[in-house]
C-alpha cells in the first residue's frame, strides 16, 4: 500500500491506484481521479458512482449486469460513460476496491 495525493488530500491506495480506504473519498478525489482515467464526469456519473458505493457498503458483488439493472443506466450506456473497462474505471473513480470480477 502508498500513498497518494489527489485534490489536495493524502489518502491511501493500492498498487493500480484504487482507494483502500473508501471514507477517504469525496466528489473533489473522483473529479481528479476521473481526469487521469480521461475521463470527465457528469451528473449521471456521479448517479453510478454512488450506487457503486451503496451497494460496496452493502458488501454487494458489483458487476456489470448489476449497473445494467439499477435504473440509472443500461449495459451500453455504461460502457459509454466508463469506456474500456466500465466496472474497474468506475470502481476506482468512486473510491472502492477492485471489484473481485474484475481481472
Amino acid at each position: 500500500m502508498s500513498q497518494k495525493a489527489i485534490a489536495g488530500v493524502t489518502v491511501d491506495v493500492t498498487e493500480e491506484g484504487y482507494l483502500t480506504d473508501p471514507s477517504q473519498w469525496t466528489k473533489e478525489i473522483a473529479v481528479e481521479i476521473a481526469k487521469e482515467e480521461g475521463l470527465e464526469l457528469t451528473e449521471q456519473h456521479f448517479a453510478i458512482l454512488n450506487y457503486l458505493r451503496e451497494k460496496q457498503k452493502k458488501s454487494e458483488t458489483l458487476t456489470i449486469r448489476l449497473v445494467g439493472h439499477s435504473g440509472i443506466v443500461d449495459i451500453k450506456g455504461f460502457y459509454g460513460l466508463f469506456p474500456g473497462a466500465p466496472m474497474k474505471k468506475a470502481a476506482k473513480v468512486a473510491g472502492i476496491p477492485k471489484p473481485a470480477s474484475c481481472v
